[in-house]
């Protein structure tokens, strides 16, 4: 007999055009249908939105979704275990209406050629394109190893092609068509601006990566690459380069990925790779004018005007491990792989929350990473701790959910799953309250757990569990007003550059708001603060303050595995180099 699904029943009833499927109760229903999409849904025409993530027991599709669906215009698919075959031959035919498909997180090894599988099918008769409309394609966190032509023609006008977290050895690769074959006379993917394949083991990018019209961010870090192609400065386009850990020959444009910005990396290729490029000679002529300028400011206004820029700058020293006679560690156990494998952590000194609203906007800060550059939590999660309230060394571990404990923020010791099951009937009260068809916003992150035998959690050295990622953190070591030392963490599971990325940008948002705690001179009681802070603040060009600039240490903390090998030490030379511009960093 087959499982009841009153969620289905009700968005037929109701005519939905929007549909999420989560939680344990799922799981259960898709494990006991055979891994399959439940045939029920196939029963929903009018759907235009589909979501069915963090369902380990999910492993094909099924056959008939496009055909049964064809108004979807977003299909998500995260987190689940789609496996080698679990696309059947692709989603069923065509689906014109669909815009963005996540197929990040599962266990593909191979793709259908209609969405850039590496084998075209014989003798097959020239069709139209599978999917016109689809512009977002995450592909991230698989195990693809390599892709076909086919996708050039199937998604014709695609802007996004996500494929991190793989174990494909060369891109553009097999993804491009050959020279004269392509799917028209605009050339493949005309409109793709955005090309993501960091962490995987590629070692070769392509000189015919430059066929790519309108690629302008393109982020190929943590790879095998000895070398980068002049064809590179090719990309007209091309304003955002990521080409961080790879162990370059040309151990100068090594550095200069870790250190300069895309343009002077582009003129560098685009010289041969032999003395300096013009963007980079540039550079070091303005910083002589600058030093210059710096010498005569008592001559005039202008070094006025330069020493308040200089007042400005924010900085931010690092202190080394060899240099901290106490550092932190955080040893990592094996059971993380396979639930949550990347943590990224840092201790960062000399926080000001003591004035006014200083803790408000910092928390404020927090939430709004979490819902931007985090992806609502799906993508990284932060937590923040004091200091002082931990005991080290700390261990990032896994525990069945009914036995992981942890006394959450604002509420009493409570056991995981337990703790889950509140969270998602706050969830479906406050979806039910603003009378909307799915559980949106913060709580979409609760899925991210379903069916997982064993979860994340960050445990100190008396056994307590001080962070349950991505839920929460503990009551234990909450921050306060008092506050002065942080310990900083980012976990994903979808990649470490990720959780690198964010961890830059909190600590750059940290140092703005010292900033801003320091030229806002408040009271204790101060109340006249905005709700959220967003963004550097700029100095009143009538004021003359110039106020001293404090910079915040950053302690290097070390991520090592149970036999003590390094896995991450952050920040390295490499890391907050994305947020250069704005930060000053004292190495």
């Amino acid at each position: 007999m087959a499982a009841a699904w009153p969620e289905l029943e009700a968005a037929a009833r109701e005519r939905r055009r929007e549909l999420a499927l989560a939680g344990a109760a799922v799981a259960e229903r898709v494990a006991a249908g055979g891994g399959r999409l439940p045939a029920a849904v196939l029963a929903l025409p009018l759907l235009r939105s589909l979501e069915l993530s963090g369902c380990a027991a999910l492993r094909e599709l099924g056959p008939g979704l496009a055909a049964a669906l064809p108004a979807l215009h977003t299909l998500v698919l995260r987190g689940n275990a789609l496996g080698p075959a679990g696309l059947g031959a692709g989603l069923g035919g065509p689906l014109p209406a669909l815009r963005l498909l996540d197929l990040s997180g599962n266990g593909l090894e191979a793709l259908p050629a209609a969405l850039g599988g590496a084998a075209e099918p014989a003798g097959a008769p020239a069709a139209g394109p599978a999917f016109p409309q689809l512009r977002s394609l995450n592909l991230s966190g698989n195990r693809l190893r390599e892709l076909g032509p086919g996708l050039a023609s199937a998604a014709p006008q695609l802007q996004e092609l996500l494929l991190s977290g793989n174990r494909l050895r060369a891109l553009p690769g097999g993804l491009l068509p050959p020279a004269g074959a392509g799917p028209g006379p605009g050339g493949p993917f005309p409109l793709l601006s955005r090309l993501e394949a960091a962490d995987n083991e590629v070692a070769e990018l392509g000189a015919d990566i430059a066929a790519l019209p309108a690629l302008k961010s393109l982020d190929v870090a943590n790879n095998r690459l000895r070398e980068l192609p002049a064809a590179l400065a090719d990309c007209p386009r091309l304003k955002e380069a990521n080409f961080r850990g790879n162990q370059l020959k040309d151990k100068r444009l090594e550095k200069m990925v870790n250190g300069c910005q895309t343009k002077a990396i582009l003129e560098y290729l685009r010289a041969g790779g032999r003395g300096k490029g013009k963007a980079e000679s540039a550079r070091e002529e303005a910083r002589k004018k600058k030093r210059e300028k710096q010498q005569q400011k008592k001559d005039g206004g202008d070094g006025e005007q330069d020493e308040l820029e200089e007042a400005s700058k924010l900085l931010v020293k690092v202190l080394h491990v060899s240099e901290n006679p106490a550092p932190l560690v955080v040893k990592a156990s094996p059971g993380v792989k396979d639930v949550r494998p990347f943590i990224v952590c840092c201790v960062l000194k000399g926080a000001n929350l003591k004035p006014g609203n200083a803790l408000k906007r910092f928390l404020s800060v927090q939430t709004k990473l979490h819902e931007d550059i985090c992806e609502k939590r799906t993508a990284a999660t932060i937590a923040t701790h004091d200091l002082q309230l931990i005991k080290g060394p700390l261990t990032y571990d896994v525990q069945p959910p009914d036995e992981l404990k942890i006394t959450p923020l604002g509420r009493k010791e409570i056991k995981a799953k337990d703790l889950l099951r509140q969270l998602q009937l706050e969830a479906e009260e406050q979806r039910k309250q603003k009378k909307r068809q799915n559980v949106s916003g913060l709580h979409k992150y609760l899925q991210l757990l379903d069916g997982k035998d064993n979860y994340p959690c960050l445990v100190d050295a008396e056994g307590v569990v001080i962070s349950f990622p991505p839920i929460t953190n503990s009551e234990k070591t909450k921050i306060r007003k008092d506050t002065r030392d942080l310990f900083l963490e980012v976990t994903s599971d979808t990649s470490l550059q990720i959780c690198k990325d964010v961890m830059d940008t909190l600590i750059l948002k940290i140092a703005e708001l010292n900033r801003f705690t320091l030229e806002n001179k408040e009271d204790s009681g101060s109340d006249n603060e905005p709700d959220a802070f967003c963004g550097p603040v700029n100095l009143n060009p009538g004021q003359n303050v110039q106020p001293v600039n404090f910079p915040l240490v950053v302690e290097q903390v070390r991520v090592v595995d149970t036999d003590g090998n390094l896995k991450v030490l952050y920040p390295s030379k490499t890391d907050l180099t994305t947020v250069s511009s704005l930060l000053t960093v004292i190495r």
